[in-house]
């Protein structure tokens, strides 16, 4: 399927690894110029130059702190004044600390609510109003699974995510008469970083090893893995792609069947 992706310009926030970065790269093979985002250099500025070899597209390396307003009109102010517009934004923020309700404090809810849900407001309130002047864009905010499923020890993830949720589906009202879609990709277990961080703290908490853990995950995904980033890009690309014009305020759960809830 042609995503008629080819010369748009997308914007990828925490895309030196991961999610993002696997994002990004598909949005290249798709034709997209990308500009990525990350806290730290070395793997952003790595994996920028991956992309523009790979694909031969264009591909911007900023460094920037989503949590940090100053840092994220910087970065859409460069990506205009480089780039020109922005056609796709993709919000997407490294999850809180793992924890239950009483192993959390109020600060780290400060922080996580910093990190995961103002992020998203602050990108969206920096990159709205272009595409408004250009009566089209497409923003897709990365969250999780817990979305739609709370996990165990996430609380922060799934109450800061659950509100990039509410934002998305308001602004996907708010924003389709401008001709702007607006939707959520919510990630299952995926092979990441992140997901071998929480696999290590299960196992650390329930003193079993890292391997038991990721059985007990897979035994109730019917497809029987995880998923790999490339396959959870493939997603994302589609949703933001004008191959799905008629698709806003959706929350897509990329998860091998792991949900098994009717809505």
């Amino acid at each position: 399927m042609d995503l008629q992706l080819d010369g748009k310009i997308a914007l990828v926030t925490a895309a030196s690894r991961g999610l993002g970065r696997a994002i990004a790269l598909r949005l290249a093979q798709e034709g997209a110029d990308t500009i990525i985002c990350a806290r730290s250099p070395g793997d952003l500025v790595r994996t920028a130059a991956e992309i523009r070899s790979t694909t031969g597209r264009k591909c911007l390396a900023i460094q920037a702190d989503v949590s940090c307003d100053s840092d994220v009109r910087t970065l859409v102010q460069q990506t205009i004044d480089q780039m020109g517009r922005i056609d796709i934004l993709v919000t997407n923020a490294g999850g809180p600390p793992p924890g239950g309700f009483l192993d959390v404090s109020l600060q780290a809810w400060e922080a996580a609510s910093d990190l995961t849900l103002m992020s998203a407001v602050r990108l969206c309130n920096a990159v709205v109003p272009t595409m408004i002047d250009q009566h089209a864009g497409s923003i897709l905010a990365v969250t999780s699974l817990s979305v739609k499923q709370p996990m165990p020890g996430l609380v922060l993830s799934t109450s800061m995510r659950l509100g990039v949720v509410g934002l998305v589906k308001t602004l996907a009202s708010e924003l389709a008469p401008h001709g702007i879609r607006a939707n959520v990709i919510a990630p299952g277990w995926t092979k990441t970083d992140r997901v071998s961080q929480l696999l290590d703290a299960r196992a650390a908490k329930n003193g079993t090893s890292v391997e038991d853990e990721s059985r007990k995950i897979i035994n109730d995904i019917p497809l029987g893995r995880m998923a790999t980033p490339s396959e959870f890009a493939a997603a994302a690309a589609y949703l933001v792609s004008p191959a799905a014009s008629y698709i806003t305020g959706v929350v897509l759960p990329v998860d091998g069947g792991a949900y098994r809830g009717t809505l």
